[in-house]
């Protein structure tokens, strides 16, 4: 028997709905783990009694997501040392929030105009920006409630949000002191570009999906020798953007190729061969190109020999200004041209089957 009086029988089997649930709400309802900001007095007391002051600070999860088995994983570890900690008479805190999950909100908002047959550049920023601070105060305490009915031991009432006007204004403090320590740059570097979103992606953001390509191998002549030097890529309309080739130090050709240039298939401009590690002289034709504003180790090799970056293809996917007469082309109709060009004046050597690794964005 219970004690909910006689007769009345346990159940056989536990009911978490019946139990946590109603538990849960009860310890936000009477605010039991709210901690108050103690004086130094106070501090005092507590330290001469044998006890501390103990504080996590929950790592906050999206306003866009929903729990799953990792929140719960390491939220129950947080749980059960907060709980030891306040059984043993420290004062402790465990504080909640939220995190504003910029890219995820601005997807969930720009789906919801899609549906409506706009784009958040109809809007403009202003608007835009408004209406995500909406779609926030309708939908971004899903998963503080999940929280909190899971049993969640925090103090509720310090919850915070990362953009916050408090946390908003410590980061920008932050930022500016490391800026003026010397410890923030700015510079160019590769990132994971969506043309369709219009953003830059995280590695995280990136899922990368296999798929059936090509392998270009094309022909560079030596200036002031007659003979070639064999490049494969899978993305030939770079090569309107590469700066250098590269072969391995311990080439035998090295002694003969360096320091020459290379005469650019289609655009004929000259660029230099380099002696770098990045090459390997087992594989394919021992040589690489280099195109450093376009891949993330050719923008280390160019930095390693002071090459200049030349950006072809543009924020929209289509080529720039600096891809001559391609310029304007999407970037796949101008492989197609690219390629035709290379075949037509006899630079292509062949084409080979490639399985790809392509990234592509997760949205």
């Amino acid at each position: 028997k219970d004690a909910g009086g006689p007769g009345r029988e346990l159940p056989k089997a536990y009911d978490p709905a019946a139990i946590e649930d109603r538990w849960a709400e009860y310890w936000v309802r009477e605010r039991l783990f709210e901690v108050k900001t103690p004086d130094e007095e106070a501090l005092s007391q507590l330290r001469a009694e044998g006890h501390d002051v103990f504080t996590i600070l929950l790592p906050p999860p999206n306003v866009t997501g929903r729990l799953h088995m990792g929140h719960m994983l390491n939220q129950t570890e947080m749980d059960i040392l907060n709980r030891w900690r306040r059984m043993q008479g420290d004062l402790t805190l465990w504080l909640p929030g939220t995190d504003h999950a910029s890219i995820a909100t601005q997807m969930m908002v720009e789906r919801q105009l899609a549906a409506e047959g706009l784009t958040k550049f109809d809007l403009g920023r202003e608007a835009f920006e408004a209406r995500v601070w909406k779609w926030k105060e309708e939908n971004g305490g899903r998963i503080v409630e999940q929280m909190k009915r899971a049993g969640v031991s925090g103090d509720w009432s310090r919850e915070r949000f990362t953009l916050d006007p408090g946390l908003s204004r410590a980061v920008r403090e932050a930022f500016v002191r490391l800026y003026e320590k010397g410890l923030i740059y700015q510079g160019d570097y590769i990132v994971n570009w969506c043309p369709r979103c219009q953003t830059a992606l995280s590695d995280l953001e990136v899922e990368h999906e296999e798929s059936d390509g090509s392998l270009w191998h094309i022909r560079y002549p030596v200036v002031g020798l007659d003979e070639d030097i064999v490049v494969a890529t899978t993305r030939p309309e770079t090569i309107l953007g590469d700066t250098g080739v590269a072969i391995n130090p311990l080439d035998p050709r090295a002694a003969r190729l360096h320091p020459r240039n290379v005469k650019l298939p289609v655009t004929g401009r000259e660029i230099p061969v380099v002696l770098d590690d990045m090459a390997d002289p087992e594989f394919g034709s021992g040589a690489v190109k280099i195109t450093p504003a376009h891949d993330p180790n050719d923008f280390e090799a160019g930095k390693r020999h002071d090459l200049p970056s030349i950006k072809v293809i543009g924020e929209d996917a289509k080529m720039t200004a600096a891809a001559g007469k391609f310029a304007g082309l999407d970037r796949y109709e101008a492989r197609k041209q690219v390629v035709a060009e290379l075949k037509e004046f006899g630079f292509l050597v062949k084409i080979e089957p490639y399985k790809l690794s392509v990234g592509k964005c997760h949205r």
